[in-house]
């Protein structure tokens, strides 16, 4: 936690430190807005610190994460996010400036959501069997925000480069644009994700995938959150070159993705043999199905699977 503490003033750091010493397991989130009181969110619950947040507060708080210089940070504030280390992310809101119709960058920021990084080991391992057929087969996590898409994504990566039961280990190339997966610091990951992983960290995913085929010769690819048509376009591409992907996006369910003209593509040609569908329960991770590239639900006795 002292990676979240140290961005705060000194009586909200104390105050924080009081209130959740004893549920830092439990803590998901904790919401900064100027001139509200702090709120801070566990896996259950929500509470309010009665400490009124001032713009100097917040300054001082982007100070401590940008180290004094917001300027340098103009790709991040343009996302609505800064990654800081621990892998944790401290999400923007405020006035937006645009030029030509796109966000240029964010001023007047008033609203902060520092969102920690989890790392639970062995979340994946029941999932693991479902993901090999003599290799690891392409897969795609569905999940809302919250549900653990990328706690899961790194213990999957951890296992697949370990090696599972009588599954051999891998080589696996993490390609983490948000520097959350592995949680690089000065290029040296802090999180735990296996002896034969090589990470891309802060690296666009377009241009990610395609580098590490051609210099780490990658057996499985690790990326977060496809979004837009770029994204597909560079998975299909390394899909083809022979490369297993294992990928996460937002959702909620099969069909709500399948009405996306993004993603088109990727049903018609059946690009993925595995839909893992996570939701929102009381540990990140928590797998509610498991389909097929049919659509079949692998989990045959009908229940969540832990």
């Amino acid at each position: 936690m002292e990676n979240i503490f140290r961005i705060f003033p000194s009586p909200i750091k104390n105050a924080l430190n009081k209130e959740i010493k004893n549920k830092i397991d439990q803590l998901q989130e904790i919401r900064i807005r100027q001139n509200k009181t702090i709120e801070i969110i566990f896996d259950r619950s929500f509470q309010r610190i009665p400490i009124v947040i001032t713009k100097e507060d917040i300054s001082f708080i982007l100070n401590q994460i940008s180290d004094y210089s917001l300027y340098r940070l103009k790709d991040e504030l343009r996302k609505g996010f800064i990654t800081i280390e621990g892998g944790h992310r401290v999400g923007l809101a405020g006035q937006v400036v645009t030029e030509e119709g796109s966000i240029k960058t964010m001023k007047h920021v008033s609203f902060l959501n520092i969102r920690l990084a989890k790392e639970k080991l062995n979340v994946a391992r029941p999932l693991i069997p479902y993901l090999y057929n003599h290799s690891y087969v392409n897969t795609l996590i569905i999940g809302p925000p919250q549900s653990g898409k990328t706690t899961l994504l790194r213990d999957i990566a951890r296992i697949i480069s370990t090696g599972h039961g009588d599954i051999p280990s891998k080589k696996v190339s993490i390609i983490d644009e948000r520097s959350e997966i592995a949680a690089c610091k000065d290029g040296v990951p802090k999180h735990q994700i296996g002896s034969r992983t090589d990470v891309m960290d802060a690296c666009p995913k377009v241009e990610g995938m395609m580098m590490v085929i051609r210099s780490m010769s990658p057996e499985v690819i690790i990326v977060d959150e496809l979004g837009n048509e770029k994204d597909i376009a560079a998975l299909l591409e390394a899909i083809n070159a022979g490369v297993t992907v294992i990928c996460s996006i937002h959702g909620d369910s099969l069909e709500q993705l399948k009405q996306r003209p993004s993603l088109k593509s990727i049903f018609k040609e059946q690009i993925f043999e595995r839909f893992v569908l996570l939701r929102n329960k009381q540990t990140p991770g928590y797998i509610h199905k498991i389909y097929d590239k049919n659509h079949r639900n692998l989990i045959l006795n009908k229940r969540d699977t832990k």
